[in-house]
């Protein structure tokens, strides 16, 4: 009677520890392992973070291939003429009127600053003041625009009179100064030059017998 009753305890301490085995199994395996620590590096240094893949990186465009340019940047090119604005065209060549609409010369060139905008309008009245021709440089200001009716066309007209034009300095061109002043350089003509030897001894003639 005591041996079955051992028998029977052992075969149901084998049959508990096979039930409960699996499970305790189970539970070790699902559990995930702790984080690795960070390594630190001799000197208290971090090592750098992973570099991201290689597809995910930016590749720097090809030796030779411009960077695309700011299209912003050319905004700012005019494509049309203005209602207010006007081309040089419709200045040079163009008559000037006078308050009793008489015309006092032709625009023959506009003087425009290094910095922008027109300072004068050089007109050629020498026709007009009864004299050989004359260039006077005509302040822009003194120089009004209207425009013809249903045309392209503009007049010119200013305040000047004969008697200011007469009374005005004659304009001239750097080019014109340049010429003026090389023409009162004196020249150098001379073209005597020192060779340095003496002159040869006449020969004397050798005495009579």
């Amino acid at each position: 009677m005591t041996k079955k009753l051992v028998s029977s305890v052992a075969a149901g301490a084998l049959l508990v520890g096979v039930t409960f085995a699996p499970t305790s199994f189970a539970q070790q395996t699902t559990t995930p392992p702790p984080a690795a620590p960070t390594q630190t590096q001799p000197g208290g240094t971090t090592p750098p973070a992973t570099e991201p893949p290689a597809d995910q990186a930016q590749t720097p465009p090809p030796a030779g291939t411009e960077a695309p340019k700011d299209t912003a940047a050319k905004s700012d090119y005019l494509t049309e003429q203005a209602a207010d604005q006007i081309a040089t065209s419709d200045y040079v060549g163009q008559s000037v009127y006078n308050a009793a609409d008489e015309s006092i010369g032709k625009i023959d060139d506009l003087i425009i600053k290094k910095d922008g905008g027109v300072q004068a309008a050089v007109i050629g009245v020498g026709g007009f003041l009864g004299i050989g021709q004359k260039n006077v440089a005509v302040p822009f200001d003194r120089i009004e625009i209207s425009e013809q009716a249903d045309t392209a066309a503009l007049k010119l007209t200013t305040t000047e009179t004969a008697d200011t034009l007469k009374a005005a300095p004659e304009f001239k061109t750097k080019s014109q100064m340049m010429a003026e002043r090389n023409a009162a350089q004196p020249v150098d003509t001379s073209t005597t030059s020192s060779t340095g030897t003496s002159p040869a001894t006449p020969t004397q003639p050798s005495p009579q017998q």
